[in-house]
């Protein structure tokens, strides 16, 4: 049983790529939203590592209701109540913090924590997460090492979600592995070409990361 609720895990997983953002300026949430759906991708992570991060959640939230938002780079307790009062669908981290997760838990903010090694998976399931954010995932040593360290954990049905060093030409390996859910796709919506205001290249990568998914 995974830890986010049936629909989302369904849409998630039928997305197949979750766009991962670092938005500078709150004003370019909406704009960049919609062009990440006018590409067919409609979950994104974005990620707390600037000022504007909240309220960006909020603005596409309001706005594009229809898009799964997750905050990322969730590292502190006081970061999981932001974005809960945000309005995120979910929240990840690129590692697993057993306060932070409880602490999503108990504000009931489904919470896709971090793992790079046997032991963080095992922390993981200890905390009910079988949903996990494998990172770094291309410099920890890629699906080959995905497949090594998640294979004692098979039968519990973990899901992953990798990022870190992939790209459009990496990322079919991952998506043709049955214990992928979705790839994160930071390469779709780069800071600069946000900062930009460059959304027609925007949906231009959306559309080429989807195209991935349905082959």
């Amino acid at each position: 049983m995974s830890q986010l609720p049936a629909e989302m895990f369904e849409r998630i997983q039928r997305t197949g790529v979750v766009a991962v953002l670092v938005v500078d300026r709150a004003e370019d949430a909406v704009p960049l939203a919609h062009a990440l759906l006018d590409g067919r991708v409609d979950v994104l992570e974005l990620t707390l590592r600037t000022e504007a991060a909240i309220d960006a959640i909020r603005a596409i939230k309001t706005e594009s209701p229809q898009m799964i938002v997750g905050a990322g780079t969730v590292l502190t307790v006081n970061q999981v109540h932001q974005a809960a009062a945000a309005g995120a669908d979910f929240a990840l981290a690129p590692g697993m913090n057993r306060a932070v997760v409880r602490a999503a838990q108990s504000a009931g903010l489904p919470f896709v924590p971090g793992v790079v090694t046997p032991s963080d998976i095992e922390r993981a399931l200890e905390c009910e997460c079988r949903v996990l954010k494998f990172f770094p995932a291309e410099p920890a040593g890629g699906l080959t090492y995905l497949k090594s360290m998640a294979a004692p954990y098979a039968h519990l049905n973990v899901r992953f979600i990798p990022l870190g060093g992939l790209n459009a030409e990496n990322a079919g390996r991952y998506l043709d592995d049955p214990m992928i859910l979705a790839v994160g796709g930071s390469w779709i919506a780069q800071r600069e070409s946000i900062a930009a205001g460059d959304w027609r290249s925007i949906t231009a990568l959306a559309r080429q990361a989807r195209s991935l998914v349905e082959k």
